[in-house]
């Protein structure tokens, strides 16, 4: 390979950059990405930059190598034809590729009926956006309505209230983070939330949204009326392959890859991060995305050596996910798939831990995910027998049907 073309300017395509820098390929690499920013530190924006702990110089993720690439910022993808082995850029300008590691990550998701084209309806996923939020905060003092009740929506809330705001966490979901940690956890997250001040309004939808002369009029499905000065969308989102419809690659949820990160049905082509839908051989065999940014690290590099391995030479791309949060100053860590549990269990914890509490998660009787609040010797010495019980050996990959 001469040409390596990265279609994503994030954390998976930076790491991507870097891991073929370090496995010793010397052809060109362009790094595309839509945003006229390199690397930041995403998690950032809905904590320490809102706060201004952080200024936008604070942000840049670093490489640790010397990564020699052509960096196409501002400039988004449109169009991917890989029987020419051909990106198309916004304006018909057309990249050619040896090899293409697609790390396009995901896009917001919409709320029908939300008022966009008002300035005081916000999303946050770019540093753009969140700008244009922390200006919108500004100019106000009044209620902010967030809403979604995922980690980002519940880590801005934890934030507005540390800026000392009132907010209303909107969400129809009955649980905070609730498909993320189960019942259980989420009864204790949504106590820590109310504890704090935050006004929780779950299990409803928006009915109606009215922008006024005194700020934006939510009305709710239970009949409830919000009034707020800003309101920030947070419900999830999409995967960033619309500039692939036409590729005629499989896209269900993400860009559907084998275990070793190639995308099926293309050649020379591999994906990572929050866009890629991969079977995690650890567990089982079924493609699921994961949209988290330890993942994204690991996972562009483990794309980069992959491509450049070949699928034959290729191994299983096999992570113990791990995830972290922190939310009115409580630590929470987890780690594996507590999404695939049938039962979680509180641990006891031993005399002389500090208060914070450790669930597990199971199925069928084994340990799939843990997690802890503001318990991080307990959590991490879980993490290391949960990773010891999901080996990533040839075994593993073999029980599934697949080269390790």
């Amino acid at each position: 390979m001469e040409r390596i073309v990265i279609a994503g300017a994030g954390p998976a395509g930076l790491r991507a950059a870097e891991r073929l820098r370090e496995i010793g390929f010397g052809g060109q690499v362009t790094i595309v990405g839509e945003e006229p920013h390199k690397p930041y530190h995403r998690p950032a924006l809905s904590e320490q930059l809102l706060t201004g702990e952080w200024k936008q110089r604070d942000l840049g993720v670093p490489a640790y190598t010397e990564l020699g690439a052509r960096w196409r910022l501002n400039c988004t993808a449109r169009r991917l034809d890989p029987a020419r082995r051909v990106v198309e850029l916004a304006g018909g300008e057309e990249l050619g590729y040896d090899g293409l590691i697609i790390a396009t990550g995901v896009e917001p998701r919409r709320v029908p009926g939300i008022p966009w084209h008002d300035p005081r309806v916000h999303v946050l996923r770019t540093l753009g956006e969140a700008n244009a939020l922390a200006a919108g905060l500004a100019a106000t003092k009044g209620r902010v309505a967030v809403i979604g009740t995922g980690f980002t929506g519940c880590e801005l809330a934890s934030t507005l209230r540390e800026m000392n705001r009132e907010v209303t966490l909107i969400g129809r979901s009955p649980t905070l983070c609730g498909k993320a940690l189960g019942p259980r956890l989420a009864g204790t997250l949504a106590d820590l939330h109310a504890g704090h001040g935050v006004d929780l309004a779950l299990g409803v939808e928006i009915r109606v949204a009215t922008p006024t002369l005194s700020g934006i009029v939510l009305v709710l499905s239970d009949d409830r009326l919000v009034i707020a000065d800003c309101v920030v969308v947070s419900v999830g989102s999409l995967p960033g392959v619309s500039w692939l419809r036409s590729s005629g690659l499989t896209l269900d949820d993400g860009i559907l890859c084998e275990s070793t990160c190639h995308v099926s049905g293309a050649a020379d082509v591999v994906a990572a991060g929050d866009v890629a839908c991969w079977p995690n051989l650890r567990f089982d065999a079924v493609p699921r995305r994961v949209e988290h940014w330890i993942n994204a690290v690991e996972m562009g590099r483990a794309a980069a050596e992959s491509l450049i391995s070949g699928r034959a030479g290729a191994r299983a791309f096999t992570p113990l996910p791990r995830f972290w949060s922190e939310q009115h100053k409580v630590r929470i860590q987890g780690a594996g798939m507590p999404s695939l549990a049938d039962q979680s269990v509180r641990l006891g914890l031993p005399a002389g831990r500090a208060e914070g509490s450790v669930t597990l998660y199971t199925k069928a009787g084994q340990t799939v995910g843990v997690v802890g609040l503001d318990q991080p010797r307990t959590t991490l010495e879980l993490f290391a027998e949960l990773d010891r019980q999901f080996p990533a050996d040839h075994a593993t990959a073999a029980k599934y049907g697949e080269s390790a």
